[in-house]
């Protein structure tokens, strides 16, 4: 199977290429904006091509059996000026946008579509939220719309549309969690305001293999949530962390001040979702970590 992976330099994609790689059964194009200086397995079975979403050449990958979208500029790489905002929604939906519209004339097209989203689709939540859940009203939720809503419309040219909710994934090398280590591991972590707000967490090893589990099972298409099936408040967390890490980890970090450091991106930690993977367990997808403390000592930190 020929795979055109998008955004293939982050923390997920590295992974999934990888992964794609130790199978040996795929051959994968990386597409990626700066392929001078990326980073990736040499193999002959990969291909780094360089691919700008805003330019007005054809897309030069759709001759693949399947594309994985998971271009995308970081949420947590700045402040949340009006500026950054445009240009964390443009780099989601003008990029999909791109690929959708390319689907239209192009022959042969792909199969299926897997692109990226986020548990943030569902707002700030106490109650549970599956794939019919109905999205939120907050900024992260409005661009998790705005991204599934041009991705679902590849459909349009019988192509196979998955919108991925990502929720918080787990892995000592990327992510989140690279990032709340060093001070864990000086004991200087805690809970995120009150600890309440619910996070859906998921290991990088599931995430990868869920996203090869949406590639190969033709029944799973539209939204998926990928998260484990038991989220964890975020003081659980917090203190699950410190307990692996066998460090203290009851030092808060006030709301207001998370909210003065970092103004509206303070969102992202003070908000969560009780967001369950109804159609990953319903398609017969099986998980290798179920709980939160066997997946963080998975992975040796």
């Amino acid at each position: 199977m020929r795979i055109a992976v998008v955004g293939g330099g982050g923390f997920i994609g590295r992974h999934l290429i990888q992964r794609l790689l130790d199978d040996g059964t795929f051959e994968i194009t990386v597409v990626t904006r700066d392929a001078a200086t990326a980073s990736f397995p040499q193999s002959a079975k990969l291909e780094v091509i360089e691919w700008q979403s805003r330019s007005s050449r054809i897309v030069p990958f759709l001759d693949q059996d399947a594309i994985i979208n998971l271009a995308g500029a970081n949420v947590a790489g700045g402040w949340w000026t009006r500026r950054r905002k445009q240009e964390l929604l443009d780099s989601r939906v003008m990029t999909t946008q791109r690929i959708v519209t390319a689907l239209r004339t192009a022959h042969p097209r792909p199969r299926v579509l897997i692109n990226a989203s986020a548990v943030g689709y569902y707002g700030q939540r106490e109650t549970q939220a599956d794939e019919t859940t109905r999205p939120g009203q907050d900024f992260l939720a409005t661009v998790c719309k705005e991204w599934e809503t041009v991705a679902a419309a590849a459909s349009e040219s019988d192509v196979r549309p998955v919108m991925a909710r990502f929720g918080f994934v787990l892995g000592r090398d990327g992510g989140a969690l690279q990032r709340m280590l060093p001070a864990f591991r000086r004991g200087l972590g805690g809970p995120l305001g009150n600890g309440r707000q619910w996070c859906s967490w998921v290991h990088i090893d599931d995430t990868v293999s869920a996203i090869l589990h949406c590639l190969l099972t033709e029944g799973v298409r539209g939204p998926v949530n990928i998260t484990a099936p038991i989220p964890v408040r975020n003081e659980e967390l917090s203190r699950t962390l410190g307990e692996v890490l066998q460090r203290p980890a009851r030092l808060p970090a006030p709301a207001f001040a998370l909210r003065l450091c970092l103004g509206e991106m303070a969102d992202l930690l003070l908000n969560g979702q009780d967001a369950r993977p109804q159609q990953l367990v319903e398609s017969g997808f099986l998980f290798q970590y179920e709980d939160l403390r066997s997946a963080l000592l998975a992975l040796a930190l």
